[in-house]
């Protein structure tokens, strides 16, 4: 069995989240982020997904001495590795919508979008949304290394 000081607890979770909110904050407000998800395909999208998850594993797991078949899992997947990753991608989202990022970076593609529908002062665009899931995935590759770091520093 796992130490009662390696088992996966709320304390981890919030460490990710110093961690994962600490190195998202500059990437949501760089511009280049948002010009490179708007060039960005589909396919690239998932393969910077693929990205994070492979550090996110590969910094818990093989950087550190865990385990993962003794940790509690969810579906399968360690419960460390799954708040992993959903740290990292939220913390950059709701960082980006916190500072507006979308609106300041993709407003011209909002007002180009016939289908774009304005709830409380935020044009929602599908368009607008796709780029920000892109710019959020360039975010998580940083967020994660900072999740990981911070979960398995201290």
């Amino acid at each position: 069995m796992v130490g009662k000081n390696r088992r996966f607890a709320l304390a981890d979770t919030a460490q990710q989240v110093v961690g994962g909110f600490l190195l998202a904050g500059p990437f949501v407000v760089t511009e280049e982020v948002w010009v490179l998800a708007r060039s960005m395909s589909t396919v690239q999208g998932l393969l910077t997904f693929v990205i994070v998850l492979a550090i996110g594993y590969g910094t818990l797991y093989k950087a550190d001495n865990r385990d993962p078949d003794r940790e509690v899992d969810i579906a399968g997947v360690p419960a460390r590795f799954v708040s992993l990753i959903l740290v990292s991608y939220f913390s950059v989202f709701i960082l980006a919508l916190a500072f507006d990022a979308p609106g300041t970076f993709l407003a011209d593609i909002a007002q180009g979008d016939p289908g774009a529908v304005d709830v409380l002062g935020m044009t929602l665009s599908t368009a607008v949304l796709g780029v920000t899931l892109k710019a959020t995935s360039v975010g998580a590759v940083f967020s994660v290394i900072g999740a990981a770091t911070a979960d398995t520093l201290f």
